[in-house]
């Protein structure tokens, strides 16, 4: 039963079976999404969250391109308005290049704490609605609506009075995409930004997803989708033509997911309390550190750093991992874990260093470092727990 849903394997097998000989895979696949309950599913995402916020409190900057983040030699594009993306600017772009795309953009220092004080104002009005909120970002999150606290049974009109309440006490423009499950709504949220919102209909997804560019498959990145055009496909439809076996062969455990959304099937359900993976920290620095001596100092203030958040989140981890990337842009991890979780800050630097000595003396500058634990123990109250560094 290749490419039949969880929900309607068991039982129900011999009956798929019968239909398939009948209908064949396409029109099984239809006669699915017209006699499935559907949940309703809507994926927000802010419009340019970051430097909306900065356009807000800002008269003065609105209108104009603006990039939030730093315009020194090293600095980094952490948002981009539509004005300055109009340029070609986006977020993760090189400070020096936006500015070679567009010279009047106007650089904005980022204020976190104020972005996480905006999130949580808009994450209440979320939870008017629907206590299945799982956030994904500061600005973005899925909401489960199918039974709301609204009684609203018209998933596209609580869309629309979350994004008109948000715009009303927060300020701040928002984009919705609504069907029937996280991945369809992901897509939709993105089709009519900004300051839009998009149903992607049960009746219609087979439709929409055939002629959806492979590029724009969320899930499929930049390289992928490479790999993709490398063997001619480049839709939805030429996508759902491939058999299971090749995907996996090309694309490993990854290519059945890429199977089931070819045929709009995503069971994964809106968990409101997501557990954590990781936790890290990095530094990208405006001048290469070339000597053992300054890398090793750098790691020394990155760990004190990643003590202080795991501190902060109570949380602590099996695994140590040491990011590194250096003048040409290469990177590389390095790792280390232990049996049990990491409870003591002097063995967190002990591990950080004995990495860091794994790298040095550095074949070339080193532009960035960071680190980060995981195989986190999440239990609120771990027993002797001794992170705080004392100073």
């Amino acid at each position: 039963m290749n490419g039949l849903p969880k929900r309607i394997s068991g039982g129900h097998g011999r009956f798929y079976r019968i239909l398939k000989t009948s209908f064949g895979m396409n029109e099984l696949v239809e006669f699915m999404h017209e006699n499935t309950a559907w949940r309703k599913i809507i994926h927000i995402d802010m419009d340019a969250f970051y430097a909306s916020v900065e356009q807000r409190d800002n008269p003065l900057l609105k209108g104009k391109p603006v990039a939030v983040g730093s315009n020194r030699q090293r600095g980094v594009v952490a948002a981009a308005s539509y004005e300055s993306r109009k340029f070609g600017v986006h977020s993760a772009m090189p400070s020096a290049t936006a500015l070679r795309k567009c010279p009047n953009l106007i650089f904005v220092r980022p204020r976190f704490d104020v972005y996480r004080q905006v999130s949580e104002q808009i994450r209440e009005i979320f939870y008017r609605y629907t206590d299945l909120v799982e956030p994904l970002s500061l600005d973005e999150a899925y909401l489960d609506v199918t039974q709301n606290k609204q009684s609203d049974t018209l998933a596209t009109k609580i869309a629309e009075k979350i994004r008109a309440q948000v715009f009303q006490e927060v300020g701040l423009t928002a984009s919705a995409g609504v069907s029937y499950n996280k991945f369809l709504a992901k897509i939709a949220s993105d089709c009519n930004k900004p300051n839009g919102q998009f149903l992607i209909h049960p009746r219609h997804a087979l439709s929409f997803i055939d002629k959806l560019p492979i590029h724009k498959f969320h899930g499929i990145g930049k390289v992928t989708a490479g790999r993709f055009l490398q063997r001619g496909i480049t839709n939805g439809a030429e996508l759902r033509n491939c058999e299971l076996a090749d995907l996996i062969k090309w694309f490993g455990k990854t290519g059945i997911f890429y199977y089931h959304i070819a045929r709009g099937q995503d069971d994964r359900e809106v968990l409101p309390h997501r557990d954590r993976k990781s936790i890290s920290t990095e530094s990208t620095f405006e001048t290469d550190l070339c000597s053992s001596e300054e890398i090793q100092s750098e790691v020394d203030n990155i760990a004190i750093e990643l003590i202080r958040r795991m501190e902060q989140k109570r949380v602590c981890g099996r695994t140590l991992t040491l990011k590194v990337k250096y003048a040409d842009f290469q990177q590389i991890t390095r790792s280390r874990s232990r049996l049990t979780s990491i409870t003591d800050s002097g063995v967190i630097l002990e591990l950080a260093r004995e990495l860091t000595a794994g790298i040095l003396p550095a074949k070339q500058g080193i532009r960035l470092l960071g680190l980060g634990i995981s195989n986190l123990d999440l239990h609120e109250n771990t027993v002797g727990v001794q992170l705080t560094l004392d100073f």
